[in-house]
């Protein structure tokens, strides 16, 4: 692309030099640009501005602004040009440029913000363009000096630049740059030449100079003088010497082999120490710029008296080499001179001609054996050589001078440097490889061999170095990032030089990855089990659910939530709730593990990223029972008005079921275990009650003492903690027959507290009475009847076949018979029977048979058992009544 710019850019000078040389021929306007191209700074003639050329050949673009530059002027002179002698200046300045690398010419201290170039045209890409591909400046050295516009494609400058700060003598002075595009990924280089201007004068380091001279001296002898200093270059440079008006001398200037002007005195005519013993005058250093700037000294020549024999040098040139860093007081070289007079006329002194300032802090010289010495040590990168002019006097002030040029050998003492141009400190973890990371360039100051380099990246990283330019770099990425593995990297570039030994250097780039969110949070637990004991108040804490997130920041800052159920499924919401933040589960409401054993539910906890991710957890809380549930008496049953009455015969034999108290509770495991014990009793050692099964039994014959009616309280009481009971009471009458059992009955509190109290219901007592005995008459009679009945059947079966007990099947009384095993505390080993007189409609006789357990057969029909018929060899009569039960919390 350049190297069609620079085409373009020819051809373009080409066709405007018509319209160009009026232009030129006439005195040129002031500008401050200069953009003179490589190898046109050194053309003899001065162009008056070639700021005017430029606007000529390149419009000011439409953002410049002229106050940056209107008051910038380069001062040269105003010879004018034909326009042949232009058109051929042209011809050779463009054809001296080269393509490889775009070069700039900008006079040195100007202001920030003067306008050096417009790269966008010179590239061939439009102000969007360049701002698309991101274009920037990549300095060679770390401080910047230039700055691009993005926008508009404006080169300005950034800092003030000093050529002789920058460059010192080296000419031509150039501030190389590298433009570097991206998308693709292209680098430019070019550089701005700093053209000199005459801001220095020319300097005498001594204000006086002292020679001594033989008046025997013939005409057109030469002596040195001592030159001036002017850091200027070019035609800015000393250029030449003059003197004051005398009678004896005239100067010329000459130049030596690195161009810089010294002068020399010529003796015009004899001089005589008896007519003047002193000659004084002014010397004059004048420089080329525009105007010229000068520097004087006075100049003392002391007339000596005669001398004829001057000292002369073994040669006129000494050409030594010495390495560099040589320690100090290293020798360089010996000179040596002879003098043919006698005496102190022929003594000599040896001396370094103050020539530079550098050359005396440099070098020293033996006075009386002509050796010189280091006085510092030299360094090839700060300069390869030296000329040193030495002087011979002899005693009588006759002297004489030589050269001695001194060439620095390069050692590899420079180790490479790295220069970071450009640093991404902060990388996405999803940057893609071939990112750009940073830009460096690497520099050794050694030549040859000693400056070649290398560069490597030290460990084992996800990262590469692509060579752009000649000592330029780009650190890239080689593979995808994680920053979960790795969140930041210390990458060491090391460069290695090919000097022996090889010295290296390194520097250490520290790039930290940012977060993506590329993580979903993930939970502890896969199923979260939480307790939470029954009736809880609102608000309890059930426990704390746990996500984490790889990521950072706030992609890795999970909020919990419940999962809503599908529909027609129970609502755990109801029951329970997250906290978003802090994953705390606590209860809504108070829970009853009658109504709710446990439940699950679905939670998921959800990252705070741009596009947030999700895991999911099973929450299961369960209820823990606690004991709020007294034991409930399902028999005798609780609801009736009476207390129960059972009819034991007096003739009941010890450990004979008088009855059996059924209680439950709601509660669970060990608040649901039931014990049964005898809390009040009217005979206490008559009865007892089974811990566990509630079984009232009788404990002992029964005796005449014994009250006919006994009242007992049954204790019903579970195993919780508080433990809560239940009581139960139970009424017992000890009969000899149904006669006896009629009358306790009816002389019993209750029996009299139901008997009407009115006259007219004695009457009917009466009544009563009579039918009683009735009816007695007619069961006696039955009982007889059927007793003979039953002694004919057993004679007969006697000799039929042995006798057997008569057997009753379930199904012949299970009607009659209340289930109980729902309950889980009545046990099916009992069932009871009920003989009941005819029109008794209140059962008020009752006689109670237990039933014994049936023995299980061992066979099996299906997934049932066949159980045999029970037996029963005496038949009872079995009563029930409506007992009277209380409820103790």
């Amino acid at each position: 692309m350049l190297d069609t710019f620079f085409a373009l850019g020819n051809i373009r000078v080409l066709l405007q030099i018509g319209r160009l040389v009026p232009l030129l021929t006439a005195e040129a306007p002031r500008s401050s640009r200069n953009h003179r191209p490589r190898d046109c700074g050194t053309a003899p003639s001065r162009v008056a501005r070639l700021g005017s050329l430029d606007r000529q050949l390149h419009p000011p673009h439409k953002e410049r602004k002229p106050a940056l530059w209107e008051g910038m002027e380069l001062r040269k002179s105003k010879e004018q040009f034909t326009g042949q002698g232009v058109a051929l200046i042209l011809l050779l300045c463009l054809s001296g440029m080269r393509a490889e690398t775009a070069r700039y010419s900008v006079p040195e201290e100007v202001e920030r913000g003067f306008f050096v170039a417009n790269i966008a045209k010179d590239l061939g890409l439009t102000g969007e363009e360049l701002s698309a591909r991101q274009a920037r400046l990549v300095p060679e050295g770390e401080k910047q000096y230039l700055q691009l516009n993005q926008h508009t494609g404006d080169l300005v400058v950034s800092e003030q630049m000093d050529r002789e700060e920058l460059c010192g003598q080296s000419e031509p002075c150039l501030v190389p740059f590298e433009v570097l595009l991206e998308n693709p990924l292209q680098s430019f280089r070019a550089e701005v030449s700093l053209t000199d201007i005459n801001d220095h004068a020319p300097v005498f380091l001594n204000k006086e100079i002292v020679l001594k001279i033989q008046e025997t001296a013939l005409p057109e002898a030469r002596f040195l003088l001592e030159s001036a200093q002017d850091p200027d270059v070019g035609n800015n440079s000393l250029q030449y010497y003059s003197i004051s008006l005398n009678d004896y001398f005239r100067i010329y200037t000459r130049k030596r082999s690195d161009d810089t002007r010294y002068a020399e005195l010529v003796l015009d005519r004899v001089l005589d120490r008896e007519q003047q013993a002193e000659v004084t005058f002014s010397v004059m250093a004048v420089d080329g710029g525009s105007p010229p700037r000068s520097g004087t000294a006075l100049i003392r020549v002391v007339v000596l008296d005669t001398n004829d024999n001057i000292p002369i040098f073994t040669r006129s040139l000494y050409k030594v080499r010495v390495l560099e860093n040589s320690p100090r007081d290293t020798l360089v070289v010996a000179v040596s001179a002879t003098d043919l007079d006698s005496g102190t006329n022929g003594e000599i002194t040896y001396s370094i001609v103050q020539n530079s300032d550098e050359n005396l802090q440099t070098f020293k010289i033996n006075p009386e054996t002509g050796q010189i010495r280091l006085k510092k040590t030299v360094d090839y990168e700060e300069r390869k050589t030296y000329e040193i002019d030495v002087q011979a006097m002899d005693g009588g002030g006759l002297s004489t001078h030589c050269k001695v040029e001194v060439e620095v050998g390069d050692m590899n003492d420079n180790a490479p440097e790295v220069i970071i141009t450009s640093l991404t400190r902060t990388l996405s973890e999803a940057a893609p490889p071939n990112t750009v990371v940073a830009l460096f360039n690497v520099k050794d100051r050694d030549s040859g061999e000693n400056g070649r380099t290398s560069c490597e990246l030290t460990g084992e990283q996800p990262f590469s170095i692509s060579p752009l330019e000649t000592d330029a770099y780009a650190l890239v990425t080689s593979e995808a990032l994680d920053r979960e593995e790795v969140a930041e990297y210390n990458v060491t570039v090391r460069a290695r030089d090919r000097g022996f030994p090889a010295l290296s250097a390194s520097k250490t780039l520290l790039v930290r990855l940012l977060d993506v969110n590329d993580n979903t949070p993930s939970f502890t637990q896969a199923i979260y089990t939480m307790v939470i004991s029954e009736n809880e108040p609102a608000g309890t804490s059930l426990g704390r659910l746990s996500a984490t997130d790889a990521d950072e920041g706030k992609n890795a800052r999970v909020r919990y939530a419940l999962v809503p159920p599908p529909p027609g499924s129970p609502a755990a919401a109801s029951f329970v709730s997250v906290e978003p933040e802090s994953g705390i589960v606590r209860a809504l409401r108070p829970m009853d593990y009658e109504d709710v054993q446990s439940l699950e539910v679905e939670v998921h906890a959800v990252d705070g990223g741009t596009q947030a991710l999700s895991a999911q957890a099973m929450l299961r809380v369960v209820v823990r029972d606690e004991n709020d549930n007294a034991p409930v008496v399902l028999h005798p049953p609780p609801d009736s008005s009476t207390a129960t009455s059972e009819l034991v015969p007096r003739w009941a034999q010890p450990g004979a079921l008088v009855a059996k108290v059924v209680a439950v509770d709601a509660d669970a495991g060990q608040n649901a275990w039931l014990s049964y014990e005898l809390a009040k009793a009217t005979e206490p050692g008559l009865f007892r009650v089974g811990l566990h099964s509630g079984e009232v039994r009788i404990t002992r014959a029964v005796s005449e003492r014994d009250a006919p009616r006994q009242r007992l309280v049954v204790l019903v009481r579970d195993r919780g903690q508080p433990s809560r009971s239940a009581t139960a009471t139970l009424g017992v009458i000890l009969v000899d027959g149904f006669s006896d059992a009629f009358l306790q009955l009816n002389h019993s509190p209750e029996g009299r507290q139901q008997q009407p109290l009115a006259s007219e219901e004695d009457l009917l007592t009466t009544y009563l009475i009579a039918s009683l005995a009735c009816i007695s008459s007619l069961f006696v009679l039955s009982v007889l009847v059927f007793s003979t009945a039953k002694l004919c059947q057993a004679c007969s079966r006697d000799r039929l076949s042995p006798p057997s007990a008569p057997c009753y099947d379930y199904g012949d009384f299970a009607a009659d018979v209340v289930d109980m095993t729902g309950t889980g505390t009545l046990s099916p080993a009992y069932h009871y029977e009920a003989w009941l007189t005819t029109g008794s409609g209140r059962s008020e006789f009752q006689f109670l048979r237990p039933v014994l357990p049936i023995p299980q057969s061992t066979t099996e029909v299906g997934a049932g058992k066949i159980e045999e018929p029970l037996c029963g060899s005496q038949p009872t009569v079995e009563s029930e009544a409506n007992p009277g039960s209380t409820t103790h919390p």
